[in-house]
């Protein structure tokens, strides 16, 4: 698994806002990407909402978000329709390419496991949560103090 100071694989995903390539967004600014595992499940949808609810906490801090599941582009349009709408881009892995270049993939091999990477402007891990758990309150301190948050 890409660890902290690695560089980032990069890959190229058709998303909710069209094509998205995860170099062109970490060039000028720092990203936060997470992988989640299956549109419409209860898990991920806090995933995604607690990312939603603090979006502009993350902007502040000068980063982006892209979202990363196998589900297809429709599947995430219904989902962040369903949610009431996601100021980010919902990116979708349907082979699964982005997810093994991050070793995220789960043992079945068809889904991707929750994984939060803060990558830095230029492409560098500055931190990486194999097993993220939305409710986990120090998980997600550390996103934030990796984003460059302090208390």
């Amino acid at each position: 698994m890409p660890d902290i100071g690695d560089k980032a694989p990069d890959f190229i995903l058709a998303s909710t806002v069209g094509e998205v390539r995860l170099s062109k967004l970490s060039a000028d600014s720092k990203v936060l990407l997470a992988f989640y595992t299956e549109d419409f499940t209860p898990l991920c949808a806090s995933e995604v909402s607690v990312l939603k609810d603090d979006f502009e906490i993350v902007e502040d801090l000068g980063a982006k978000v892209l979202a990363v599941s196998a589900d297809n582009v429709d599947s995430h349009q219904k989902f962040a329709d369903s949610l009431g709408g996601v100021p980010f881009p919902l990116a979708a892995d349907v082979e699964l390419a982005a997810a093994r270049a991050f070793e995220v993939v789960d043992d079945g091999e068809k889904r991707s496991r929750r994984a939060i990477f803060v990558i830095d402007r230029g492409g560098t891990i500055l931190h990486a949560e194999p097993w993220f758990q939305p409710a986990n309150p120090t998980q997600y301190e550390d996103i934030f103090r990796a984003l460059g948050f302090e208390a």
